[in-house]
């Protein structure tokens, strides 16, 4: 296999668990650099990577051909920028940057460059979501009228991380992090939205960063698409609501990768490494051919976050599509941008 090698900008959580075991398991990438700027953490695991105190010095000496942004989202655009200008293809981590602007100038650098820049979206390789997908495909729910997508977490102490706390930094808070899945879900489900309305502060106080979202979103054919969180949920909802008027369909958030990662697991390329589903995780309930009600209960398939890295590598070596592509998730951004301002102005946001 021809062989890619990658760099990490960073070796925090992002890195240990969404990027580096997936860059060590596959057999088209090798890691060959890693920033650390005091620890040598990295080592352990992946001693065939050189360690790198800055990405500065690692995009100066590193031979490598796609670096992963990887670091705060108040670094993506600076540092997403030297690597580009270095020559270097770029994934950045989600959420892509801290406004539109940074967004579009990044990819037209790129584009402007004949590289590539991809938008970890990693949440479109989740099962829920894909079991959603699946869903709406098969048309049993007739035409959409009303969908909800949650994304919900106890935790009502700060986390202690500034660039996730502070109220003062752009690109900080929940909207920026959940809120970059929640509404790339509802755009690659919907496409884009024709207006919005959004209430978006933090539960915690105003010495905190926003931790609570609720945006409507309005589409074409009186399509509403309602997108929410809070840290303020002990009690799980229905991840997805989706109401059509030929039936409903309710889908839990049970994708455990994450957790499974986090706690050691290794990924396997070209197998199934999750743990399987115990039982079912959703309710389809809809009108058959003869207008008699079936009501089913859903499993949904194992997702698997390999098939993004996969689709890297087939974008380098055959030209295949590029997985969720900046100038796409630029109205991602453009949505988050319009969300704040619909909740400094009380107001309708057209797009």
């Amino acid at each position: 296999m021809q062989l890619v090698k990658a760099g990490l900008c960073a070796f925090g959580m992002s890195g240990k668990v969404f990027h580096a075991p997936f860059l060590k398991e596959h057999p088209g990438f090798f890691l060959s650099a890693i920033v650390e700027r005091s620890k040598e953490e990295s080592k352990e695991k992946y001693p065939e990577a050189t360690i790198y105190r800055s990405v500065e010095e690692m995009l100066q000496n590193a031979d490598i051909e796609l670096v992963i942004i990887n670091t705060p989202v108040q670094t993506h655009y600076e540092y997403a920028k030297k690597a580009l200008e270095a020559g270097k293809n770029i994934i950045v981590e989600k959420p892509f940057t801290v406004n539109v602007s940074e967004a579009e100038e990044l990819v037209n650098l790129a584009e402007e460059k004949g590289l590539f820049l991809s938008v970890y979206q990693n949440r479109r390789f989740d099962r829920d979501f894909l079991q959603v997908q699946k869903i709406l495909n098969e048309g049993k729910l007739g035409n959409i009228k009303e969908v909800e997508i949650r994304f919900d977490r106890f935790r009502t102490t700060p986390s202690g991380k500034q660039h996730k706390e502070n109220p003062d930094q752009l690109g900080s808070g929940s909207l920026h992090d959940l809120g970059a899945h929640l509404v790339d879900q509802a755009v690659q489900y919907f496409g884009y939205p024709e207006k919005l309305f959004a209430d978006v502060f933090s539960m915690k106080g105003e010495a905190f960063a926003n931790d609570y979202f609720e945006i409507l979103l309005y589409y074409k054919n009186d399509l509403r698409v309602r997108l929410k969180s809070s840290v303020f949920s002990k009690e799980a909802h229905n991840a997805y609501t989706i109401h059509g008027d030929r039936g409903s369909f309710l889908q839990e958030r049970t994708d455990n990768q994450e957790n499974e990662l986090v706690a050691g697991a290794i990924p396997e390329y070209g197998k199934e490494w999750t743990k399987p589903l115990n039982g079912t995780d959703g309710i389809l309930n809809f009108l058959d051919e003869n207008t008699g009600t079936e009501r089913i209960l859903t499993s949904s398939e194992a997702g698997n976050y390999m098939d993004y890295y996969q689709q890297i590598y087939e974008h380098i070596v055959f030209g295949y599509a590029l997985p969720s592509p900046g100038k796409q998730v630029i109205q991602n951004m453009k949505i988050i941008d319009a969300s704040l301002e619909s909740t400094k102005d009380q107001k309708v946001i057209e797009l």
